[in-house]
């Protein structure tokens, strides 16, 4: 029996202590208070500015230590001790490290320990999920958002009632696929909105989010995760990843206030600054509060003057209602008048989404006429978008829109399904497909930002083994990080011989870090495997101290496997 999602009704309260770099939600500190000193060589910005590949783990990658001279291992046996050498490290005395390697060209397993265990996966959990989407939805798959009225508009080009922006769970409407443009992907649906035919709305300009059922946040997902992007709210409204870039700067003088912007600029949004600029050589300290569901940002602390500035990044509360705020924006630009308000529905009667502010009626999607569309991409494109950068919305939303390819509505001793079980639950169909045995695991959401994901490293190898022979395997391997060159492992393994040789997804949670994918070994072996991390010391790295060594070791091993 799958059980309901718990509501969240608790307040977020965050403190950054940051010395010259961004904060890194989710490092091992206590859950009531984060005080962050992230290395000065550490890469910047917990949430980059739209456009640009981002790190959604909270951990950032730390810069290899292995040389590309690194020494061969000749033999499967040396391999193996070498590696059974890194995991007694005393740095891993305490932790739970779950480990396969298997030859894709031999079947045979070259290195397992732990293998079976249950371990946390991080975003590794989102390999079993964007699988599923290419195998069940296929790589030429588009979102589609509908733009839709009682009727069409008349002679005059004036549509007589509302206008309904009816979201489908598309994620592209967002900088990162419009050349870290904010309003491209805006702009483009008011262009079609135009090109229809449309001049004035006689009516309310209105974001529908019903196509997607249950709670807008991820089970299982951590109050203190909610209000940094990684933790943005689902709906299937989006823009800009539900969250926007934070900018915090020095005034021009000491004593004067700090400057505190976002991208883009948000209406909705109310910013309390209380950030005072100190002098020179002053540690930088900034705290940032934001109510759950609250579109109050409160921002205190100091920061010294000339300083290069801080540079973070915030979900927003309630994303649908920022689209249509944006589109009315844009609508104006194109010459398309709308006479009534903005408002948002999740298609439940008399329920208010924004209270005082939004009335949720509107008539059925079955009475509606289409005025126009808006396609995304191809999931091959939006899966790559997702592996890469780990991106935690995007594999939410891709997981309840499986949910609503099923056939028939998912039910359990409750009633249907919410969208995020019903995907669940597709997803497990794929896994026996694929050989796996998913009753052993626990699938609590579809990005592993909830704590309460469980899966094996054989697992992860067997599903790893399966999309390399499936029918979409190139579109399934060009969608992960390279060592070295992109995404997530852009600066791992740099130098070494895994550089532009492994691809991998990798995964960062506080006590969680994990690895898996392929990568050819020196005797040209094509290898799969699985590193995966769990409950070490507060100090440890295990990137560091066993992922990234045992990684290359497999680069690098010069023998062979047998059958």
């Amino acid at each position: 029996m799958i059980m309901s999602k718990r509501p969240i009704s608790v307040l977020i309260f965050l403190v950054l202590s940051i010395g010259g770099v961004s904060a890194l939600p989710g490092n091992h500190f206590p859950q009531r208070e984060r005080k962050v000193v992230p290395s000065p060589t550490t890469q910047a910005s917990p949430v980059p500015t739209p456009g640009a590949t981002p790190v959604p783990t909270p951990q950032a990658s730390p810069t290899p230590t292995a040389p590309r001279s690194a020494t061969t291992t000749k033999s499967l046996a040396e391999l193996q001790s070498r590696i059974a050498e890194i995991l007694r490290k005393p740095e891993l005395a305490s932790a739970m490290v779950a480990v396969k390697v298997a030859s894709l060209d031999t079947g045979r397993v070259l290195f397992e320990e732990n293998a079976n265990k249950l371990v946390r996966p991080a975003s590794n959990m989102k390999l079993y999920t964007i699988a599923a989407a290419l195998d069940r939805l296929s790589p030429d798959f588009r979102f589609t958002t509908s733009v839709q009225a009682a009727v069409k508009p008349d002679a005059e080009g004036t549509i007589h009632g509302d206008l309904i922006i009816y979201g489908r769970g598309d994620p592209s409407i967002a900088a990162r696929f419009n050349n870290g443009d904010y309003y491209k992907g805006i702009d483009d649906l008011a262009t079609r909105i135009a090109a229809a035919g449309v001049k004035r709305v006689e009516g309310d300009l209105v974001g529908d989010e019903s196509y997607f059922t249950g709670p807008q946040f991820g089970s299982g997902w951590e109050w203190e995760d909610l209000t940094w992007y990684f933790g943005a709210e689902v709906s299937s409204l989006t823009v800009n990843d539900n969250s926007l870039d934070l900018f915090i700067k020095p005034g021009s003088q000491v004593g004067a206030p700090g400057l505190v912007t976002t991208g883009p600029p948000d209406p909705l949004l109310t910013i309390v600054n209380r950030v005072v600029t100190v002098a020179r050589g002053t540690p930088r300290s900034v705290n940032i509060y934001r109510g759950l569901q609250e579109n109050t940002l409160e921002v205190s602390g100091v920061i010294p003057l000339e300083d290069k500035g801080y540079t973070g990044g915030i979900a927003i509360s309630h994303p649908a209602m920022l689209f249509v705020q944006l589109l009315r924006a844009a609508l104006a630009q194109h010459g398309v008048t709308v006479t009534g308000k903005i408002r948002t529905t999740d298609g439940k009667p008399e329920r208010s989404i924004i209270p005082r502010l939004v009335n949720a009626s509107v008539q059925s999607t079955e009475s509606r006429v289409e005025i126009t569309n808006m396609p995304s991409p191809p999931l091959s494109l939006i899966a790559a978008h997702t592996l890469k950068p780990s991106q935690n919305l995007y594999t939410e939303l891709v997981l309840r829109t499986l949910g609503k390819s099923a056939t028939a509505p998912l039910k359990n001793s409750n009633g249907d399904l919410t969208s995020e079980d019903a995907g669940l639950e597709v997803v497990k169909s794929f896994l026996k497909e694929a050989g796996l045995n998913p009753e052993v695991l626990v699938l609590s959401d579809g990005s592993g930002l909830s704590r309460n994901d469980m899966i094996t490293a054989a697992a992860t190898v067997q599903l790893l083994t399966y999309m390399s022979r499936h029918k979409y395997a190139s579109v399934w391997r060009d969608a992960l990080p390279i060592a070295g060159v992109d995404g997530t492992l852009r600066n791992r393994m740099k130098g070494t011989v895994a550089e532009n040789n492994l691809r991998g997804k990798t995964g960062s949670l506080s006590s969680a870090a994990s690895l898996s994918g392929y990568v050819t070994s020196a005797a040209g072996e094509n290898l799969v495997f699985s590193i995966v991390a769990n409950n070490y010391p507060r100090d440890a790295e295990p990137r560091t101290v066993c992922i990234d060594p045992i990684a290359v070791l497999l680069a690098s091993f010069a023998g062979r496997s047998q059958r």
